[in-house]
């Protein structure tokens, strides 16, 4: 009894926790004052002045282009390196070499457990050594070279779970490798994969650490215009462009909980 009265009570701090702060930016983002501090009556004037400033969504383009671009990089990086480590777990080679496979495991995955201010370092010096132009396509390699590691482990997880006898069978039927890959493994493993490319999107467009080093002077993106107002001071007309970004969330989140709800069988006509 004591654990079912506390469940309801600490999942509700939590929700507290995680939902008070926002539903704070969303009041606050149509309060008339400069100051967050100090209510001075409802307006929609923040609103105004941030569909009058190009900056703000030129740097929200250039975040949702790098999101988008990082997402699919990563996606199919990361699914290639999780199918070739699981066909190459399953080989007799790779159980006589299996000390070396599990190194190759741990520096796939080690951009995610480096600290983000030592890989925008390591980004710096190397498209430095190779008179990279800084912009976009470089904040495209940096950020795909930390959310690959967040693919892959899911696709290997799903990759573990996986029947084989699946792939087996298709190429008994004499489908090929590359044939029993896009028809049968592949869907089997796309939820993995469209979860690991949420997840890359997620991170890139937060990422502030990497992207100062990389971004070049011409590019921007929103998380950096916003940290970059810290200097100046951070106006509602930021929390007028958070509003609109998480009502946009929520209403892709309910669009896609409509449609993965299975659809109801209509009964058959006597």
């Amino acid at each position: 009894m004591t654990k079912r009265r506390i469940s309801p009570v600490y999942i509700g701090f939590i929700l507290v926790i995680m939902y008070v702060p926002i539903l704070l930016v969303i009041i606050y983002s149509f309060n008339y004052s400069r100051l967050s501090s100090v209510w001075s009556g409802f307006s929609l004037y923040w609103y105004r002045e941030l569909f009058a400033d190009r900056s703000m969504f030129e740097a929200l383009r250039n975040s949702l282009v790098l999101g988008f671009l990082t997402s699919f990089s990563a996606a199919a990086i990361g699914t290639l390196g999780a199918s070739g480590m699981a066909r190459s777990r399953s080989s007799v080679e790779s159980r006589l070499h299996n000390s070396s496979g599990k190194v190759m495991e741990y520096i796939s995955i080690l951009p995610i457990m480096t600290p983000e201010i030592i890989l925008g370092m390591v980004f710096l010096a190397f498209f430095s050594l190779l008179s990279l132009p800084f912009g976009m396509l470089t904040l495209v390699i940096a950020h795909t070279a930390f959310c690959v590691p967040y693919v892959y482990l899911l696709v290997r997880a799903r990759f573990a779970g996986l029947e084989k006898s699946y792939v087996e069978a298709a190429r008994i039927m004499g489908a090929s490798d590359i044939r029993a890959f896009y028809d049968i493994t592949l869907p089997l493993v796309l939820p993995a994969v469209v979860s690991g490319m949420l997840i890359s999107f997620a991170m890139s467009f937060d990422d502030v650490i990497i992207s100062v080093f990389v971004a070049g002077v011409h590019t921007n993106t929103l998380p950096m215009k916003i940290y970059s107002q810290i200097k100046t001071g951070v106006t509602p007309k930021t929390n007028a462009m958070c509003t609109l970004i998480f009502i946009l969330t929520v209403i892709l989140c309910f669009a896609a909980a409509a449609l993965a709800r299975p659809k109801k069988k209509s009964a058959p006509v006597s």
